[in-house]
């Protein structure tokens, strides 16, 4: 449901459900971002430790790995999300030495964008 609440994500589309766990899982998401591209990738979940690990891999116009984690602490769970991707887009990588600032500006505004929408949700 990240449409619903987390500006710049385009849409989300389940692709194939994947197992009962939801290993398997393949999702197609696309993003708009502050600067004027969009990036659409796919991600299959590669692993899951039930409430502890969630492992998928990102292929398309991004490529790498993502590692979900949840710790309980106490009445709260601390989330981790590491990210290791990068873009296949040939004009990005031929820009990146030069435009790395603006890029992670770019990357900053949207992670931005979902800290704020996800307070909002779960606020309500």
């Amino acid at each position: 449901e990240w449409p619903k609440w987390w500006r710049g994500v385009i849409s989300v589309v389940e692709l194939d459900p994947g197992d009962a766990d939801g290993v398997g899982a393949v999702h197609r998401s696309t993003w708009k971002s502050a600067l004027p591209y969009k990036l659409q990738f796919d991600s299959e979940v590669e692993r899951v430790e039930k409430f502890s690990r969630i492992e998928i891999r990102a292929f398309g116009e991004l490529d790498g790995n993502g590692v979900w984690q949840f710790h309980d602490e106490g009445v709260n769970t601390r989330v981790r999300y590491d990210w290791r991707v990068f873009t296949t887009k040939r004009w990005m990588n031929l820009l990146a030495p030069a435009a790395r600032p603006l890029f992670a500006w770019n990357h900053n505004t949207i992670m931005h964008w979902g800290e704020a929408g996800l307070k909002h949700r779960l606020a309500k």
